[in-house]
């Protein structure tokens, strides 16, 4: 099958939709399938055997990691030459709204999959007025597709209130070599601690951006004697976090990626999450995956990941007391931490890439299938 799939990131940005999409498109190719990659330009021009057809843009001005591409006619003279069986459009916003023009243009079927819980970013960024609009576009959008995948039963019961329509899961994926808890290491422990191996590690991954909502660990970090706190990772709240973590024992770390970022799950002792606007939270599975026990915010998409008592804690999302009582007990009881460690790793072993993206190889099958029996067709 020939498939073109439209997003608004891919690499070089790190986060979890791109690490989704990469492990997708290898998994899609090595599968016999071909791929081609509309996204905001990042100098590459193929992946694991995938076209990378790159559209020029600019950064927002909110979010400047994220680049703004519009579409334009040279991707329709791309997709004639590709000559595309399926177009997958990942969180239609902009450059998506391309791939929704050219299904429909070319009478090429259409998934859409929704990653990004934009209406809850706009609070963050003091746009929350504009939530219902944005529920609107989301809807209209998604709404033209054959089929809508989530990554978590919560988004899809979510997504089904606000009226849209042929929905289902895209069930969830991680790199269990890469993750592993064989990695944990005194060095990198000494690294993300500044030299204060012996202390208890808390750490975080992921984007520094407001609606990450990181500001509420500094009242976790702060209950616990000598703790330390590692955030892995970079984006436009940095500056902001610097300063609210000003004076507490805190690494900025930067990037980490591949068995540096395993690394530095399985050496630290708890991995907080303080996030309400996750979809699924594909962080906390590499965190299991490493045997790194997760305390978060028991909101979206984590439930479906995390099982409080079991595998890790959850905690309610405004509850800055529970989230101190959690990250304490399990730091205070050594031989619940190690069940924690073991049960979680169990857990991340059940969700491989390569079942991912045959369970996604079969909804592409099915929406062919669908639309080659249909009278239209």
């Amino acid at each position: 099958m020939r498939i073109a799939l439209f997003t608004e990131t891919f690499l070089p940005k790190v986060d979890g939709i791109v690490t989704r999409l990469r492990h997708t498109v290898e998994h899609l190719q090595r599968n016999g399938d071909q791929v081609m990659v509309v996204c905001p330009d990042g100098g590459l021009k193929d992946y694991k055997g995938a076209k990378i057809y790159g559209v020029t843009g600019f950064p927002l001005p909110l979010y400047p990691e994220l680049k703004l591409a519009l579409p334009r006619p040279s991707i329709g003279v791309a997709l004639e030459k590709f000559k595309p069986d399926l177009i997958h459009v990942v969180n239609p916003a902009v450059l998506g709204l391309g791939g929704l023009y050219y299904a429909k243009i070319m009478q090429v079927p259409l998934v859409a999959s929704y990653h990004t819980h934009l209406p809850q970013y706009l609070q963050h960024y003091g746009l929350g007025m504009l939530e219902p609009v944005m529920w609107e576009l989301i809807k209209v959008s998604h709404n033209q597709a054959q089929l809508n995948l989530c990554t978590s039963t919560a988004m899809v019961e979510e997504l089904r209130a606000k009226g849209i329509e042929r929905l289902d899961l895209w069930q969830r994926g991680v790199d269990t070599e890469t993750f592993h808890p064989s990695l944990a290491s005194v060095e990198m422990r000494s690294h993300l601690s500044q030299g204060h191996p012996e202390s208890p590690l808390l750490l975080y991954v992921g984007r520094l951006s407001a609606e990450k909502e990181i500001e509420r660990i500094k009242p976790v970090l702060e209950s616990i004697p000598d703790a330390r706190l590692a955030l892995v990772g970079d984006g436009p709240h940095r500056l902001a976090l610097e300063k609210h973590f000003a004076g507490t024992p805190t690494h900025f770390v930067g990037y980490l990626t591949g068995t540096d970022l395993g690394s530095a799950f399985a050496s630290s002792d708890a991995f907080i999450f303080p996030s309400r606007t996750e979809t699924l939270g594909l962080v906390l599975l590499e965190a299991m995956a490493a045997g790194c026990p997760v305390v978060a915010a028991r909101s979206g998409g984590i439930p479906d990941i995390v099982t409080d008592g079991v595998n890790g804690y959850l905690f309610e999302p405004t509850d800055e007391e529970g989230a101190i009582s959690a990250t304490q007990r399990l730091l205070q009881e050594q031989r619940e931490r190690e069940t924690l460690r073991q049960n979680a790793r169990a857990e991340a072993e059940r969700w491989g890439w390569a079942a991912a993206t045959r369970q996604l190889q079969n909804y592409y099958r099915a929406v062919v299938m669908f639309e080659s029996l249909s009278p239209a067709a």
